[in-house]
């Protein structure tokens, strides 16, 4: 190629590729619906804070990709059993990213580790079905927003490509839905904290709760959903 011949533009990887690198420990961009924005995963959390250049040891989330990711962990969770399946339901079928207090004085393990913080772990929920091929292969996969220290998390393809370098793939989306040109903005998971009574308190807004007039009425729709402890109303069907 001439000095002067423009490189040819990157594109982004089918899942085949994205399955061979994330098995080879490195870290990849993956698409969710709308209106996430896209995620930065690795089976490390080392990997998963260089592809975004910031500090090596800065805590990220877990992803509950698999059920007994969360059985896993409730192991080491101030929640009793009813606090375990409305996490599970939040996680799964809200897509949250979920605070969960962890009991004191119990030592965690290695894998869990790196999602904790000042008591609690962070667990990402986001179970999208197109990806099952790829985050089914691990049994610990660890997650953060796709942005790079200081920009916004990736809302499409494009923004992904631009922001991280070609060290980091970054899946084309294997859904045609998932790139929509209307509806509400994309943004990172709105995240919730879970108290050990049951009681849950919003700790950063974000996808969920836009659609919502304040965080409060986003809270009182979750206690109606879910029959959560000091929310009015029964679970609906």
């Amino acid at each position: 190629m001439s000095a002067g011949a423009a490189a040819a533009p990157r594109e982004a990887v089918d899942l085949d590729r994205a399955r061979r690198a994330l098995r080879q420990g490195a870290a990849v961009v993956l698409p969710n619906p709308a209106p996430l924005t896209h995620v930065v995963t690795a089976t490390t959390p080392r990997t998963v804070n260089e592809a975004k250049a910031r500090p090596p040891g800065q805590p990220v989330a877990l992803w509950a990709h698999q059920a007994q990711t969360l059985r896993a962990v409730a192991e080491f969770a101030e929640l009793d059993a009813a606090g375990v399946v409305l996490a599970d339901r939040l996680l799964a079928e809200e897509r949250l990213t979920v605070l969960l207090p962890l009991r004191a004085g119990v030592p965690r393990p290695a894998w869990l580790a790196p999602a904790c913080k000042d008591g609690r772990v962070l667990l990402f929920g986001a179970r999208w079905q197109p990806l099952r091929p790829l985050l089914d292969e691990h049994r610990v996969l660890y997650v953060s927003s796709a942005n790079r220290t200081g920009r916004p998390p990736a809302a499409d393809t494009a923004a992904a490509l631009a922001v991280f370098p070609a060290g980091v793939p970054v899946l084309r989306s294997p859904h045609a839905l998932d790139e929509p040109t209307v509806g509400p903005p994309r943004r990172a998971t709105t995240t919730v904290a879970m108290h050990p009574d049951g009681s849950l308190t919003l700790h950063r807004q974000g996808a969920q709760d836009q659609a919502h007039p304040c965080p409060d009425d986003y809270l009182d729709h979750l206690r109606a959903r879910y029959a959560v402890p000091g929310g009015p109303g029964d679970p609906l069907p």
